[in-house]
């Protein structure tokens, strides 16, 4: 392989990788704008990851597959909800417990289903996204020299989620910035109380963020066990969660920011994949366990706060109380 055939490779790594990351960001930024600290994102896309990829290997069927994931996350989500928000809960409880739940029980109905050590069977070809999309004229553009060749190499040629996945970028920003949901949903993360005195629900509020995102988590599931692998796999989300979480709160909880953060995170995942075993020009070979670990250095440098600082929304993770 070539040097532009690896730069390639790497990235379309990245957009594809991105995905996952953008969907699960996008659930925690609506939660957590909101007020909702959602840290079970993990469970949520864990769990997603193996209803879609069960259903879709009992029916056969890739849209299926995909309800069931969605359907998953939402019920993850509702629970979280119930937890944190009727019942004023604390947030980081509620949402380490679905992550626990999820990890441990994924594998247990896993096993008792399938019975192969807590995997699902190999998907066939109609039971995941098999379709890649071209974009217009990629064909006749691939000539053209660079522009041509990131135009139908790397820009085209992806899965439809990978495509409504970062349009959802654009529509998240409008929707918090420009529409009436958007501005009371910001409203009820940073004073609940004045929402609340406006005549607004600020439980409804914090309901719609939270099972929106559950949508998200879900459709990033039923990505990562459906397009990326053909099946499930124990602990297949890899942390992917806990990375999401730290892309928002890097970003500063803006959908913008949120894009680029993603997209760095999904650059050092398709690098490790692509360099490992090669020698890098006055460094030589550099170990695996390395290239796999970069992702996961970063997100403890960003968690760590050693790169900016990160301004949450001001009523984040606190219950709300109605006065009397």
């Amino acid at each position: 392989m070539g040097n532009i055939d690896i730069y390639v490779s790497v990235l379309q790594g990245t957009i594809r990788n991105s995905v996952p990351l953008i969907l699960t960001a996008l659930a925690g930024l609506y939660a957590e704008r909101s007020g909702v600290v959602d840290i079970g994102l993990e469970g949520k896309l864990l769990a997603a990851a193996f209803a879609g990829a069960s259903a879709a290997a009992y029916t056969g069927s890739a849209p299926l597959g995909l309800l069931a994931a969605v359907l998953c996350a939402v019920a993850f989500s509702a629970v979280h909800g119930y937890a944190s928000i009727s019942q004023r809960g604390d947030q980081i409880v509620s949402g380490t417990a679905l992550n626990f739940i999820a990890i441990g029980g994924t594998v247990i109905i896993g096993q008792a289903w399938f019975n192969m050590a807590g995997r699902t069977p190999s998907l066939a070809a109609d039971a995941k996204f098999s379709d890649a999309w071209g974009l217009p004229f990629a064909d006749s553009l691939a000539g053209i020299p660079v522009l041509g060749e990131i135009y139908s190499r790397i820009l085209s040629g992806h899965y439809w989620l990978t495509y409504f996945a970062y349009a959802l970028i654009p529509i998240t920003w409008w929707v918090l910035y420009r529409t009436r949901f958007g501005l009371r949903l910001r409203a009820v993360g940073e004073n609940p109380g004045a929402v609340d005195t406006a005549g607004i629900s600020v439980v409804r509020l914090r309901y719609q963020a939270v099972l929106l995102g559950g949508v998200f988590v879900g459709l990033a599931g039923a990505f990562l066990s459906m397009a990326v692998s053909s099946g499930f796999t124990k602990g297949m989300s890899a942390g992917k969660g806990y990375i999401a979480l730290a892309a928002l709160v890097f970003a500063n909880w803006k959908p913008k920011n949120i894009l680029f953060t993603c997209l760095l995170f999904g650059f050092l995942d398709a690098l490790s994949i692509n360099l490992q075993g090669k020698a890098i020009p006055l460094v030589g070979e550099i170990p695996v366990q390395l290239w796999t670990a970069l992702p996961y250095i970063l997100t403890v440098v960003l968690l760590a706060g050693f790169i900016g600082k990160a301004i949450p929304p001001k009523a984040s993770g606190t219950p709300y109380v109605k006065e009397r």
